[in-house]
């Protein structure tokens, strides 16, 4: 299978067959997963709040698990008009709203910028063995990913395993780690 456009169809179906207790207790199991990789020594990590709608990976895990570490949380808002994400820093007064997309984002806030960051935890609706990852195809994240340090590392969160190849385009970024539920996956680049 190597048509994004057909992937992207395969997943985001695989993912509404979940139910919402399965979703939890994956999301669960791959913040389990994350707490045992060797990253926790950074300051500034990114992650994404979940489209409820899609059935994305529950980041409150993930969150309490950060928020436990005591590290800043970055989190982004989409900008449509140029598919760019501003980021900001989640603090206690962060105001969360759901945009038209089913987007929760940070109204406004600490701006931060993408030098600064150190982690990428990105959603993703599949992924291949060589680290390369099939999102909603705006190309968000990999706009974003190439204004960040070649060095940041960058983690995908799926609830399913690896394709066997995803034909990447020359502007994908590929991933450093994917963790689903079962396993963790490293690449190297």
């Amino acid at each position: 299978m190597t048509n994004k456009n057909q992937i992207r169809k395969v997943y985001k179906k695989k993912r509404q067959a979940l139910t919402k207790e399965l979703l939890e207790e994956m999301s669960l199991a791959i913040a389990n997963k994350a707490a045992q990789l060797p990253i926790w020594d950074f300051s500034f990590y990114h992650i994404f709040l979940p489209i409820a709608k899609q059935n994305e990976v529950n980041t409150e895990f993930m969150l309490h698990l950060l928020q436990g570490k005591d590290k800043n949380i970055v989190l982004a808002k989409s900008d449509f008009k140029n598919f760019t994400l501003q980021h900001f820093l989640l603090t206690d007064t962060t105001k969360i709203k759901v945009n038209a997309y089913g987007i929760p984002e940070p109204v406004d806030g600490i701006a931060i910028h993408p030098q600064q960051i150190e982690v990428v935890f990105m959603p993703l609706l599949a992924f291949d063995l060589n680290g390369n990852r099939i999102g909603y195809g705006k190309g968000f994240y990999d706009r974003f990913l190439n204004e960040c340090q070649a060095n940041t590392i960058k983690i995908g969160l799926s609830f399913f395993e690896a394709e066997e190849k995803i034909n990447a385009d020359g502007f994908d970024v590929p991933l450093d780690y994917c963790i689903t539920p079962g396993k963790t996956y490293r690449f190297k680049h």
